[in-house]
């Protein structure tokens, strides 16, 4: 979005929300909601950002609580898809960043309580995410996510509940179609200056498609230690298993047309599959330094082990620079923050500020196996490598609040980050070569934000700063030539990002925002070829995401309540590139600037219309709607748009001194047939990932000493 551009619709935005304004009556009085975005604790009203926080209710719920996807399709600017596979993760993106991911997380940070989810080198998980203990997912869009280092296309931290002053238990107990069901126990208390909270969670599931069986186990427990003379020591414990997760693949789009319930076969004969398991330790000491300053230090350590088995064609394996067809890690990492926070006065006006400096790193043995021995598939075979990969980062931060007038508030703040990666090649042959090298990037990212208080429950503010993201280690392994090593060509793609915003408290206890963004990137990175098990990448030297998106929240009178977010979002390449035509032509094929960055929707949109009665029964409908996404880079092909609805019925009561909850859903109510997720550029032309047709869930909570 052009200059000229962003300010015709800011006018047309102002005048519209001045009008809003004058017409309505005095608002009524809104609990604020709190949120860390920029480090220190603020009103969400308050911050010069896009930032949404999302509250999990877990004494009424109308939703299993199995995957973070089903709590965030209400946030602008967020793409949350439930891909149906609980081999490759959950698919994340914010404003377009991170959509490029075949697996996991790539481009948005990830965070648990402040413990980093994502590793230095920007790839992240979600599957240790403790939903059912959470209180409070935020959502940080935008500028202000650059503060939080390396790939920060956007920012999405999971707060768990703080320990009650009394005993609380909850049990949970949900199933539904496709032989899905969840368990769950959960526990919090205090006694004396000791305050806990304790969750387990089992989930199964023999999947919507063929070869798509998974089982997942979460804990998580928190112990918060009051010190007394203002220290606080809170001790987090998180582990996750996924004992095993079939992995299905994509479909090519006559098999997602034919059968979207059909694995990909392949998937059946490799016996393709992951398990993960992980094991994490953290610990925060709070203390405070008089009445003015605090500090604040954090430390985490982790142990995780992943074994992958991929569908990698006998003949590709045998090629002696081929690293296999399984995937063995086995790695640990941990990492330390420190900050020191000052709130005080600046010619008289509100003045903080917070320096510090963070440290994480990441070791893994990484070990590939042909996917066979002899006449059998689907075994690990013989091995085809084997290196430690490290990576770690160091980061220093400042980041200042003050306000400078009586209606204005400005926010800055700067980070730098370093980020070291090293291969110490254990499998040498004569063919496959040496893969010992390093590669070491250094950005610093400033930003800047300032809010304007228009009126008591209207505020307007712009942001602008600059964010970087290198390559992961998946993305460094390979060279475009074959040759051994990294791919030391492969640089940082860098980004300048603005954004303009308002957010309006509405006189019926409802809020309005709207937001107008875009996003420069220079050296974007993208798949350059992939093929026999190995991906390649390439940097594009120009892209560019722009666009608008809205959320509205109304109550309407005392039983109902609607909620719409909307997203509009213009995201290109602007510059041409090149990619080899697709086998057995031997030719480079011409992406034109202008063409789709694949994974993204141009418009999509969700609402919901909920209402409860105080005799206990409620009920809820919920639309999505997305339009038509690229596929891949070149944009050969593209899925459907598609419109899908959805339907919730509960009854909560009271027996003695328990609380029960029920709820039963049917979702996908017109049996819509249509792919809830890509996987990009994929080389087989597998892209479509069939979200499920009409399913219905239903659960029970009971919780006791509420």
């Amino acid at each position: 979005m052009d200059l000229y551009t962003m300010n015709r619709y800011s006018v047309l935005l102002l005048a519209c929300l001045c009008n809003v304004a004058g017409a309505a009556p005095e608002p009524s009085e809104l609990a604020p909601v709190e949120v860390t975005a920029t480090r220190i604790a603020h009103a969400a009203f308050d911050v010069p950002a896009s930032i949404d926080s999302v509250t999990l209710d877990h004494d009424t719920p109308d939703t299993p609580g199995i995957n973070p996807s089903e709590y965030l399709q209400g946030v602008p600017g967020l793409l949350a898809r439930d891909r149906q596979n609980y081999a490759q993760d959950e698919q994340l993106s914010i404003r377009g960043f991170g959509a490029r991911s075949t697996f996991g997380v790539r481009g948005v940070r990830l965070y648990v309580d402040g413990i980093p989810a994502t590793m230095p080198d920007g790839q992240g998980q979600v599957s240790n995410f403790p939903l059912d203990a959470a209180q409070r997912i935020e959502v940080l869009r935008g500028p202000f996510s650059a503060l939080y280092g390396n790939s920060s296309g956007g920012v999405i931290q999971i707060f768990t509940a703080d320990p009650t002053p009394t005993p609380e238990w909850r049990a949970s107990i949900d199933g539904g179609s496709y032989g899905t069901y969840r368990l769950a126990a959960d526990a919090r208390g205090s006694g004396g200056a000791l305050g806990y909270h304790v969750d387990i969670a089992q989930f199964y599931t023999d999947g919507y498609r063929g070869h798509g069986r998974a089982e997942r186990e979460n804990g998580n427990a928190r112990f918060d230690v009051d010190l007394a003379a203002g220290r606080k020591l809170t001790v987090l414990v998180n582990s996750v298993a996924l004992p095993s997760a079939d992995d299905p693949l994509g479909l090519t789009r006559s098999q997602f047309l034919a059968d979207p319930r059909q694995p990909q076969p392949v998937a059946v004969q490799f016996d393709t599959r992951k398990s993960v398991h992980q094991n994490q330790l953290g610990a925060v000491y709070e203390q405070a330094l008089g009445t003015e300053q605090t500090l604040r230090v954090l430390g985490y350590a982790g142990q995780r082990e992943v074994e992958q088995f991929q569908a990698i064609p006998l003949a590709v394996q045998a090629r002696p620079t081929s690293p296999g067809g399984v995937i063995d890690l086995d790695g640990n990492y941990g990492g330390v923050d420190a900050r020191w926070s000052w709130r005080t006065q600046l010619a008289e006006r509100a003045f903080e500020l917070s320096v510090g400096t963070n440290y994480d790193r990441q070791n893994v043995h990484r070990r590939g196996f042909n996917n066979f021995s002899g006449a059998q598939l689907g075994v690990a075979g013989t091995l085809r490598r084997d290196e430690q990969d490290d990576v770690y980062n160091i980061d220093e931060y400042v980041q200042a609040n003050w306000d400078i007038a009586e209606r204005w508030l400005l926010n800055v703040g700067a980070r730098h980050s370093t980020v070291r990666f090293g291969v110490d090649d254990h499998y040498i042959t004569a063919a496959s070569g040496d893969d010992s090298s390093n590669a070491a990037y250094g950005a610093t990212t400033p930003i800047a934000g300032v809010l304007f208080r228009a009126a008591p429950r209207w505020h307007l503010y712009a942001a602008y700063g600059n964010a970087f993201e290198t390559p992961t280690f998946n993305e460094l392994s390979y060279r475009p030539d074959g040759s051994a090593g990294i791919n030391s060509a492969l640089i940082p793609a860098r980004s300048r990002n603005g954004e303009l915003g308002s957010k309006l408290q509405l006189a019926s206890g409802g809020e309005f925002d709207v937001a107008l963004f875009q996003a420069n990137t220079r050296h974007e990175i993208a798949v350059l070829t992939s093929s026999g098990g190995r991906t390649t990448y390439q940097n594009i030297d120009r892209a560019r995401r722009r666009g608008a998106e809205a959320k509205l929240e109304l109550p309407l009178g005392d039983a109902w309540r609607f909620e719409a977010a909307y997203t509009h979002l213009d995201a290109t390449f602007r510059s041409d590139f090149g990619l080899p035509c697709p086998p057995p032509t031997n030719c480079i094929q011409l992406v034109p600037a202008g063409s789709h960055i694949p994974g993204v929707p141009r418009n999509f949109a969700t609402g919901v219309l909920r209402w409860r009665a105080p005799s206990g029964w409620s009920a809820g409908v919920e639309a999505q709607a997305a339009s038509a996404i690229a596929v891949n880079d070149a944009n050969s092909e593209f899925a459907a748009g598609y419109a899908v609805l959805n339907g919730v019925v509960g009854y909560a009561f009271t027996r003695g001194d328990a609380h029960i909850s029920t709820f039963l859903r049917l979702n996908n109510v017109a049996d819509r047939h249509y792919a809830g997720s890509i996987i990009v550029n994929e080389s087989n032309g597998r892209y479509y990932e069939p979200a499920p047709g009409r399913n219905v869930f239903a659960g029970c909570t009971i919780s006791w000493g509420r």
